[in-house]
């Protein structure tokens, strides 16, 4: 088994000592060096050429961004990115996947060296799924914080009676924030309620749900308790719960819970999924995205199984052909499509079989 050659970029010395500590403490992967700014890391990574690169977001001489930009420009490499757990941490880490970083791990601002021993066995699987990702090189910076605001209710076109009736659900790991961002930004005004499980951990989903709605024509927000599936928006499970849809008379509500992890995750995709199979039914459509593992291939072959239109992103397109893969081998997929055309396809089969969908 070929050795994972990983590069630790981070400027406090503490961190590197234990990052490269839990990485070479693995059967299967070395850390070949440990830089602790950027400008010692280009050298250095040029020189090593590693297989994978964790990366600080707040480093002195040059941001962590600035840093990943110019490398996935030049020198595409699967980056980990390691972020604080505060506010400011989750909008950074959020550009960092918008510029093509393959995943993150969080680290405390108290408590790192614990912090960081605890989080040893997802550092080291995000390191793994890192080195498996497909990464592509940057043309031109994706939208950031500074992208134009969603158009207001009036500059919206009708919500048509349709489209109560229809739900679609999404699931996705790794890579899923920027396939997700493509589908949502393709959605008009007057499409069915959206409800997604995207694998985060507490305090990304918020700041995730808020860039997608300044950026998406429909509304885009964390999921609330109780709260009303509309048309027209779309909800995100939050970090660290569990996210189902349930009826409440003739409404479609969102349930969210601190049910125990499943597939190890919360939210787990398998959840939300069954939830719809079961309220939802024939008049859904489930979609599931790229992401290592297998959560989401049961709770699609449900849906699929209740009457539910199912697509799974094809292999090309994903970082990470691992969840989109345990689908179509389950029997729980009735097409696979590349991600540039899963929006359209949603569309074209809403207006098939209701010829609701107004797009503008």
């Amino acid at each position: 088994m070929p050795m994972i050659d990983v590069v630790v970029v981070d400027d406090s010395a503490l961190v590197r000592s234990l990052l490269a500590a839990i990485i070479d403490a693995q059967p299967d992967m070395r850390c070949v060096g440990a830089a602790s700014d950027p400008y010692v890391a280009r050298e250095m990574i040029r020189r090593l050429d590693p297989a994978v690169i964790t990366l600080d977001v707040e480093m002195p001489r040059m941001d962590g961004l600035d840093f990943l930009e110019r490398l996935m420009r030049l020198r595409p490499t699967p980056v980990v990115m390691v972020s604080t757990l505060t506010e400011r941490g989750a909008e950074t880490t959020l550009r960092a996947l918008e510029l093509g970083a393959v995943d993150f791990v969080t680290k405390p601002r108290i408590g790192i060296s614990q912090g960081l021993h605890e989080a040893a066995g997802e550092i080291v699987e995000k390191i793994r799924t890192a080195s498996r990702a497909r990464v592509r090189r940057l043309a031109v910076a994706p939208p950031g914080i500074g992208a134009p605001p969603r158009p207001t209710a009036s500059a919206r076109s009708p919500g048509l009676s349709h489209a109560t009736e229809r739900l679609v659900a999404i699931g996705a790991s790794t890579g899923g924030t920027e396939a997700i961002r493509e589908i949502l930004a393709a959605m008009p005004p007057d499409c069915p309620g959206i409800v997604i499980t995207q694998h985060m951990p507490p305090g990304f989903t918020r700041s995730f749900a808020a860039r997608l709605d300044r950026t998406c024509r429909i509304r885009v927000k964390e999921g609330e308790p109780d709260e009303r599936v509309l048309t027209g928006h779309a909800y995100i499970a939050p970090g660290g719960l569990q996210m189902r849809v349930a009826r409440s008379g003739s409404d479609r509500i969102l349930k969210i819970t601190d049910d125990p992890p499943v597939n190890r995750h919360k939210p787990s995709v398998d959840v939300l999924f069954r939830s719809v199979a079961q309220c939802v039914g024939g008049s859904a459509t489930g979609v599931i995205l790229t992401g290592m593992g297998r959560d989401g291939a049961a709770g699609l072959r449900e849906m699929r199984e209740a009457g539910s239109w199912t697509i799974a992103q094809d292999e090309a397109s994903c970082i990470v052909y691992g969840m989109p893969r345990e689908a179509v081998a389950a029997g729980a997929v009735s097409t696979v499509l590349p991600l540039s055309r899963i929006a359209d396809a949603i569309l074209d089969h809403l207006r098939q079989t209701d010829g609701f969908v107004n797009r503008v």
